[in-house]
């Protein structure tokens, strides 16, 4: 074969091997594919075109140039930083920024490197922010400090297409002598608690006892109250029961001895009698319930009942009265006393009966005969015997 011939053949196929790779040069060159989730600003000759939407971009090949910039929520650290607050204390801090580009142009035109800005005005900020806040709201203030960052990064970012979403401060920390003195503060603080909690418990723990022996007297106090009730009212009724047995026994021992001298008096020839109004009262009450008695029915002695004046001088009225009584304990006494003024009075009605019989006898003269008294007595009763 002719090497010349051989010689133009090769140079067919290197140059058909150039143009190719060419072509294929030239369409990637022209294809640009956006993801979905960036933006990318191309340049012509180094001049600003157009902000490349996601899908399939033709541009202009060897003399474009792209660049991508990521629309998503990105996050940035803000490393830690030293600041002394405004109390003269110690702090040292770290956050998190949370920016998103919302303009693509702004974020390739006005900043160089907006990721890098963001940061470094994050840092500066949160220094300023701590150094103008006392220690205590440093530590305290979270959600404050966080507001604060971000007021003061919204402004300068919105010119670079940036917005600051939100900022949140991880630790705030002090040195470490102001870190003992807090926890000596704190343990302080919990000891002065748990005296004044004891104090408190043994406070209550003292009312309580008190309040139980309060309780434990006044039921201790009402047991001898009512003791001393029941006691007062025993002996209040036993002594009526002694003044009334008292009565009993002194009536019925004038109606025997009256019986007596009315007897020795009707063996006598008289047939006038004087006799003491007490002595007819007490017949006429208890004369017919007398077994064996012989006395009469008559229109002197029918009547069961005493008359006022022995009522009142037996004091019969005031049983009842008495009786009543029993329940009050401030008148147990009086009680008492009555009971013991019943026992004299049937001494006195007994000494009464006595002289009401030697009377009875002076005026018969023993014998049954009758001596007339010297003066009419308004409280005599002259009965006809027969």
């Amino acid at each position: 074969m002719d090497p010349l011939l051989l010689q133009t053949g090769f140079s067919l196929a290197v140059v058909g091997l150039l143009f190719l790779v060419l072509a294929v040069t030239t369409v990637w060159q022209s294809v640009v594919i956006v993801d979905a989730y960036e933006k990318k600003a191309k340049t012509v000759f180094g001049e600003y075109d157009a902000l490349l939407e996601p899908g399939i971009n033709f541009v202009e090949p060897f003399v474009s140039n792209t660049y991508a910039f990521d629309m998503r929520t990105q996050t940035l650290d803000v490393p830690r930083q030293e600041a002394i607050t405004r109390d003269n204390s110690p702090v040292t801090a770290d956050a998190v920024v949370y920016i998103k580009v919302m303009d693509a142009k702004k974020a390739f035109l006005e900043v160089e490197d907006y990721k890098t800005a963001v940061s470094n005005l994050a840092q500066t900020t949160l220094r300023a922010v701590l150094g103008d806040m006392d220690l205590d709201d440093t530590l305290n203030k979270r959600q404050e400090i966080n507001a604060r960052i971000r007021k003061e990064l919204d402004e300068p970012t919105d010119e670079w297409g940036i917005r600051v979403e939100s900022v949140e401060v991880r630790e705030v920390n002090p040195s470490k002598d102001v870190q003992q003195a807090m926890e000596q503060q704190t343990s302080a603080e919990r000891k002065r608690r748990a005296m004044i909690l004891e104090a408190q418990g043994e406070r209550r723990s003292a009312i309580e006892e008190a309040e139980g022996e309060k309780e434990s007297n006044i039921i201790r106090a009402q047991g001898e109250k009512q003791s001393q009730i029941l006691e007062a009212q025993g002996d209040a009724i036993s002594t009526v029961l002694r003044a009334k047995s008292a009565q009993s026994m002194g009536e019925r021992a004038i109606i025997e001895k009256g019986m007596e001298t009315l007897e020795s008096i009707g063996q006598g020839e008289s047939t006038t009698f004087v006799l003491p109004q007490e002595l007819t009262s007490l017949v006429g009450r208890y004369g017919k319930t007398l077994t064996g008695s012989d006395v009469q029915d008559s229109e002197g002695l029918d009547s069961l009942e005493f008359e006022d004046d022995t009522r009142e001088m037996l004091g019969l009225d005031d049983i009842d009265e008495i009786i009543g009584q029993l329940g009050d304990i401030e008148g147990m006494d009086g009680m008492e006393e009555n009971g013991e003024d019943a026992i004299a009075e049937m001494d006195e009605v007994v000494g009464d009966g006595e002289e009401a019989i030697e009377s009875a006898d002076d005026v018969t003269g023993g014998d049954g005969s009758v001596d007339q008294p010297d003066e009419p007595l308004s409280e005599e009763l002259e009965t006809e015997m027969e």
